[in-house]
């Protein structure tokens, strides 16, 4: 079971007015009622995680699991501000694995930059403890953000620790980004269970957790029974194709639009892979055509530019590197390599060695299984890689304010493994090294 949350401090407060909850767009049913207060037991669902919609300033979606199979689950959601009464938010159940049923509800109409209390109250038995979240602001208004690349490994002592030294060094993180590889073996029930354990269940249960498959959510081409239960998408990807209703979506928050793809092209059950990711290309250029925000940041799991020797992912630069680099994505967080790089195209250098045009294209390991690195892939594709560490597990931060982004990656005892700035004005956008 999971251990107990610590209640968010109250960061926003908004004159409550009339909500609209809806479950998997119907209007739940259950009547308003007090807010009780309920003992604690070792029956209460768990495992509670928010993933996103397309619009974290007005709806979220929760996911959840039970020992049972449970008719009558449900969310009790209340504005910590302004309202006196909960109301009643139905559940779907949307399947089970490894002995347990996954539940989803999602909520809409939600109020932007309002602080919300749930919980999770099953048909029958214990309530779950009282968790919050902050629906997004619907301005650009400045947040931070965490990115991490492989978990996988000896997650429990080996990449918790660097975990939990990201969420006390950045305590006002809005999302976690994943690239991929969150655990080692797509259906292993502890494995996951290491995963939430990892962040604990204040950090699952109120913070977004932007997630992007890896290979090893796969097993024998078949996606891990657990992804689609515990991450559902925001539902606004391509509806055609294998997996990618389940792994490629958009999600805008508060002047960023994060964009997950999918690169397992190897491991996916797919017959032509050509198509396959240029439906995903296709779906990438409406998606940046129509983007509103000042900055786009894109998840996927193997790199465009690999730093282990011996790999290439040629048919993901071929379909998706003209696109990133025609709409000059900021931020392409990818894993995989066990290794830290950073780099460029070259054909985006400037006068200055230390600043550069263009996307920047990251890759980076949190577990602590590691590869030797080199920069061959990188040169001989046009791009260069201006930092590459090896035998360093990292968490990255990133920090947006109007036009200035800054990212820095830090090691758990908290040394500096890289920095930069990204500056954007009229004469354009600016990447400086800061380390």
């Amino acid at each position: 079971m999971e251990s107990s949350p610590t209640m968010s401090v109250l960061r926003h407060s908004t004159a409550h007015r009339s909500l609209t909850l809806l479950a998997l767009g119907t209007l739940a049913a259950a009547p308003v009622v007090a807010l009780p207060s309920t003992a604690w037991a070792q029956t209460a669902p768990e495992r509670v995680l928010l993933s996103p919609t397309d619009d974290l300033a007005t709806s979220q979606h929760v996911t959840w699991r039970t020992e049972g199979l449970d008719e009558g689950s449900h969310l009790e959601v209340i504005p910590v501000r302004g309202a006196y009464a909960t109301t009643s938010v139905s559940a779907e159940h949307t399947g089970g694995t490894a002995g347990h049923q996954y539940y989803r509800a999602t909520l809409t109409d939600l109020e932007p930059d309002t602080e919300y209390r749930y919980r999770v109250v099953p048909g029958e038995g214990a309530a779950g403890r009282w968790q919050s979240f902050t629906t997004a602001d619907s301005e650009a208004v400045p947040f931070d953000f965490l990115y991490f690349g492989d978990i996988q490994n000896d997650i429990t002592r080996g990449a918790a620790p660097v975990v939990r030294s990201a969420l006390e060094a950045s305590p006002d993180a809005e999302l976690a980004v994943h690239a991929g590889d969150l655990i080692d073996h797509a259906n292993n029930d502890s494995q996951w269970g290491e995963w939430y354990d990892a962040f604990g269940a204040r950090t699952t249960g109120s913070i977004n957790h932007v997630a992007a498959p890896g290979n090893h959510e796969y097993a024998s081409n078949a996606l891990s029974g657990h992804w689609a239960l515990q991450f559902p998408g925001a539902g606004n990807g391509p509806q055609e194709g294998v997996d990618l209703a389940e792994t490629v979506y958009s999600t805008d928050y508060q002047g960023v639009r994060f964009i997950n793809l999918s690169s397992n092209y190897r491991d996916a059950d797919v017959d032509d892979v050509d198509a396959w990711l240029e439906l995903q290309n296709d779906w990438l250029v409406d998606t940046l055509e129509d983007n509103p925000n000042e900055w786009t940041v894109v998840t996927f799991h193997h790199p465009l530019f690999s730093n282990s020797p011996g790999r290439d992912n040629a048919p993901l630069r071929e379909a998706w590197l003209d696109t990133l680099e025609e709409y000059d994505v900021d931020l392409v967080l990818q894993g995989h390599d066990h290794s830290y790089s950073r780099g460029n195209l070259v054909e985006n250098r400037t006068e200055d060695p230390d600043a550069h045009t263009g996307p920047v294209y990251v890759v980076a390991v949190t577990g602590p299984k590691m590869y030797q690195a080199t920069d061959q892939n990188w040169t001989s594709n046009g791009a260069e890689a201006r930092v590459q560490v090896t035998d360093t597990q990292t968490f990255q931060s990133v920090s947006v304010d109007g036009s200035a982004l800054e990212y820095v990656s830090t090691t758990a005892d908290g040394a500096v493994v890289d920095a930069f700035t990204i500056d954007k004005d009229e004469d354009g956008k600016l990447v400086t090294d800061q380390y």
